[in-house]
């Protein structure tokens, strides 16, 4: 397979930048990324850059946020009482949280406001609302 289609097995390595340069992830000092293409897995437009790339490609994508994890929701703020949290946490801003869902999955969310009698969180991606940009370099098609 001379370069990708979107339904392969890919091994690459990849460094993920904000819009300020700040690297939010890289797979440079582990093991290269591994992963079936069209399964969803990977966010849209990380999936798209990888089409027609040759084994031993480097190239730099820039995805809008609406191709990455989408704008943030307000809806997905929530105010929590103080009574409601367990009583050995002290909320800070920007901490993380698990929240458990009726169904037993787990939701990850961040402390975004601490108040008196209560806090907001927010259950969005960390990354969302953010065009991202990310250096690929492609080592294997399967």
């Amino acid at each position: 397979m001379n370069q990708v289609q979107g339904n392969e097995t890919v091994k690459l390595h990849y460094t993920g930048k904000l819009n300020d340069g700040q690297v939010f992830d890289s797979s440079l000092k582990r093991e290269p990324l591994e992963v079936k293409l069209g399964e969803g897995r990977l966010i849209p437009g990380f999936e798209k850059g990888l089409v027609n790339m040759k084994v031993n490609d480097k190239k730099t994508i820039t995805i809008p946020k609406e191709e990455a994890y989408g704008e943030v929701q307000k809806e997905l703020f929530q105010k929590i009482p103080n009574e409601n949290l367990p009583q050995e946490i002290k909320p800070e801003v920007g901490m993380g949280l698990v929240s458990k869902n009726p169904d037993g999955s787990e939701r990850q969310l961040r402390v975004s406001d601490v108040k008196d009698t209560f806090i907001i969180v927010d259950a969005n991606h960390p990354l969302a609302g953010q065009d991202l940009t990310f250096e690929l370099e492609l080592l294997e098609i399967k």
